[in-house]
Parts: structure tokens; C-alpha cells; sequence
């Protein structure tokens, strides 16, 4: 078996060369698209603590945007936050999945600079008005469609270009950029409907199904690689019921018929919990680096557990109220807990460091199930009493989580080490 830190090591450049810190910053995809999504995972809760510390704080009063804050933090959160890590893993990925040619700094680089400038003139946009704020989503839309051709670009040309997981994330990303794009026209027009579609789409059809597609074949393979005795398993069926369950999910919350989705979400929780336990959670936890995947994925079964239960309890009248608990332990607890667990491994294995998870890595990881924790617990009954403190805690939890990943991480990206050395 080949040792896993050498499966992702970066190739070395030709020899008797040397690279300056930009050169190496912009010669991996993942480099400035990470960067961009650290950032961005500061910048979306520093945002949010100050509208929240005007609304729930009592500190000032609460800031004036130029769209609400619900609109604002669906945008940032969905769209604005994970596609940077989308598009600097599977463009590393894609190519090793599907033989393919490696994505060309002249696609990504300009992918990632348009999507910089989003963020930026986003922010810039939000404070002062529709001016700026029309011409960030615009910068989104084609900073977003530039990484798709890059991506599109591996898989047409791939030797294995039949790779189902590369399917279904090409599929899923360009179906974001669609509902990106709704949002976009809900906005400039005032379209509640329309931003409706971006929130539940952006959750079910784009961020569910990308999420666990990646899970579902790296989390087995990644698995294999240190687990003695291990037997991959990673059945069609599987990747086919929750891939197919969240798509209609999100169209039964579309049509107001969330009594109704405890019919998918059920059987998508059991069948998270039966991959939580055939993948050995448990003996993951030999190797922390790899129980941050295992962890982060039992957050799936947990969230749609909490959606099947409070679907079942609006269809039979019962008085079982979780509010946004369901979606925040899908949001923090799965998506960004893989995130974090993801995005650790790629930077650690691309720059020949060894795949283990130190101490101050595997706490910033606790830091996050707290903020899934707490979070979720704010919505629970007989603790939501207690919901603008919680809610004030969990994105400091979060801000300190991320804050500590952006300081530890990201001088990986233009700091080169003799591992790593040209």
C-alpha cells in the first residue's frame, strides 16, 4: 500500500530553482483558494457578531443594511463561504480521481482573484448600498463560472472522465451557480421568492449533495490508508438515497410541505448512521486526523435525524418545536466540520507535511462541534430561553475556531519548508 502523506505531496519542482513566496502562494489551486475561504470564515463572523450584538446584545443599535440580515447571512454563509474550499479541493482532486491534466494557474488564478473581489466588494456593498452590492454578486456569478471551467475542463478531457462523484459535484456546482444566480435577480428585485429558492436550494442541492459526495469516496479511501484490516465500503446505493433524499427535501421545504420530508429524511439518517458505523468510526479515533472526518460526518445522521422528527411532529400535530436546530447541525455540525477536517488534510499532505493532527489543529476542530453543539442547543426546548446569549456564543466559538485555523494554516501557503523546498 502506498504510504498516504505520499499520495499528496506536492510534486517538487525542477531542481536548482527556487520560488518566491507568490510563486509558491499561486502554484496549487487549493493556495489561494483556501486563503480566500479562511479569510472569508473571519470576515462572515465578525459580520455577524456585529449585526447580532445590535440585535440580541443590546450593545448598540442594531446596524442598517442595504439588504436584511437573514438575505445577507444566507448569502455569505451558503455562497459566499464554502465554494472557495469547494473549488481549491476538487481542483486538486478532480485531476487524481479522473487521470486528468492538473487545472492551469492561468484558470484558477483568475477564479480565485474574481471571487476575492466579491468578497471584498460584498462587505463593501452590504455597509453602503445596492451600488456595490449588484457588482460583488455580478464579480460572485463570473469569479464562480471560471472555476466550473476549470473544472469541467479536467473532466472532459479525463482519461476516466466516467467517475460518478466527479458527476454529481460538476452537476451540483453548476446547479449553485444557477441558484447564485436567483438569488442575484431576487435581490436586485426584490423577489422574496426567489431568495426562498437560493436558501433551500443552496442547502439541498448544491451544499448537501457536493458534501456528502466527497464523503462517500474519500472518507473510505482515506480510511483504508492507516486502519489496518480495513474493507472499504462504499455502496451505490448509498451515495444514490441521500443524493435523491436531499433533492426532494429541499423541494418539499419549497412547496411548504415540510410535514412531509421525515419520508426522506428518515431513511437518510439511517442509512448516515449505518456509514457512520460500517467506516469504523471508532477506530478512528487511532489517528485524530482522520476522526475529524468521522466525526463530522456522524453530524449528518444527528441532522437529519432532528429533521425527520420535527417534520413528523408537524404532521401529527405534537408540540415539538426545534426551530433552526435541524439546520444548524447540518450547517456547522457536517459542512463545516468536513470542511475543516478536509481542508487540514489537503494543506498538510500538499505541502509534504506529515497527516497528523497536532494538538492545537485538533482543538480548533473541538471548537467547532462546540459551536454545532451550543448552536443547536439554542434552539432546543426549555434552552431557547436562553437563545441571543447562545447565539452570541456560538459565533465567538466559531470566530475563535476559525481565527485559529487562518494563523496556523494559511503560512503554509507561501512559506516554504524543506519538505516543500525547490
Amino acid at each position: 500500500m502506498i504510504p498516504l502523506h505520499i499520495l499528496h505531496q506536492a510534486e517538487p519542482a525542477k531542481a536548482g530553482t527556487h520560488q518566491t513566496r507568490w510563486e509558491h502562494f499561486t502554484s496549487m489551486p487549493h493556495h489561494p483558494m483556501f486563503a480566500l475561504g479562511a479569510v472569508q470564515a473571519v470576515l462572515v463572523m465578525v459580520w455577524w457578531l456585529i449585526d447580532l450584538g445590535g440585535r440580541y446584545g443590546g450593545w448598540y443599535t442594531p446596524a442598517v443594511w442595504s439588504i436584511s440580515s437573514p438575505w445577507a447571512h444566507l448569502y455569505l454563509m451558503i455562497y459566499s463561504l464554502f465554494p472557495p474550499y469547494m473549488f481549491g479541493f476538487l481542483m486538486t482532486t478532480y485531476p487524481k480521481w479522473m487521470d486528468g491534466v492538473p487545472v492551469d494557474r492561468r484558470h484558477y488564478l483568475p477564479a480565485a482573484s474574481l471571487l476575492a473581489a466579491a468578497v471584498m466588494t460584498g462587505y463593501a456593498g452590504l455597509a453602503t448600498g445596492m451600488q456595490l452590492m449588484l457588482p460583488a454578486l455580478a464579480l460572485h456569478l463570473a469569479g464562480w463560472g471560471m472555476g466550473l471551467y476549470a473544472l469541467l475542463r479536467v473532466y472532459i478531457g479525463a482519461s476516466r472522465p466516467d467517475t460518478i462523484h466527479a458527476r454529481i459535484t460538476s452537476g451540483v456546482l453548476l446547479t449553485g451557480w444557477l441558484l447564485l444566480l436567483s438569488y442575484t435577480a431576487g435581490v436586485a428585485g426584490d423577489h422574496p421568492l426567489l431568495v426562498d429558492l437560493a436558501r433551500s436550494g443552496g442547502i439541498w442541492w448544491f451544499l448537501y449533495p457536493v458534501f456528502f459526495a466527497v464523503s462517500h469516496r474519500l472518507i473510505p479511501f482515506f480510511s483504508n490508508s492507516v486502519l489496518p484490516g480495513y474493507t472499504i465500503v462504499r455502496p451505490d446505493w448509498a451515495l444514490w438515497i441521500i443524493t435523491a433524499g436531499g433533492l426532494i427535501h429541499g423541494g418539499l421545504e419549497l412547496a411548504g410541505l415540510t410535514q412531509w420530508t421525515w419520508a426522506v429524511d428518515l431513511p437518510m439518517a439511517a442509512t448516515s448512521f449505518w456509514l457512520t458505523i460500517a467506516w469504523r468510526i471508532r477506530q478512528s479515533f487511532h489517528v485524530r486526523i482522520l476522526a475529524m472526518l468521522h466525526l463530522g460526518f456522524l453530524w449528518l445522521g444527528i441532522a437529519l435525524a432532528l429533521y425527520g422528527l420535527q417534520s413528523l411532529a408537524l404532521l401529527t400535530g405534537h408540540d415539538l418545536t426545534l426551530g433552526r436546530a435541524p439546520l444548524h447541525a447540518l450547517m456547522i455540525g457536517y459542512f463545516s466540520s468536513m470542511l475543516v477536517a478536509m481542508s487540514t488534510r489537503v494543506t498538510l499532505g500538499h505541502s509534504g507535511r506529515p497527516l497528523t493532527a497536532d494538538n492545537r489543529a485538533w482543538m480548533i476542530f473541538i471548537a467547532i462541534q462546540l459551536t454545532a453543539l451550543v448552536r443547536v442547543l439554542a434552539d432546543l426546548p426549555g434552552i431557547n430561553r436562553y437563545a441571543g446569549h447562545l447565539y452570541l456564543c456560538a459565533a465567538l466559538l466559531w470566530l475563535l475556531a476559525f481565527s485559529g485555523w487562518l494563523l496556523k494554516f494559511t503560512p503554509i501557503y507561501w512559506q516554504q519548508t524543506k519538505q516543500d523546498s525547490y
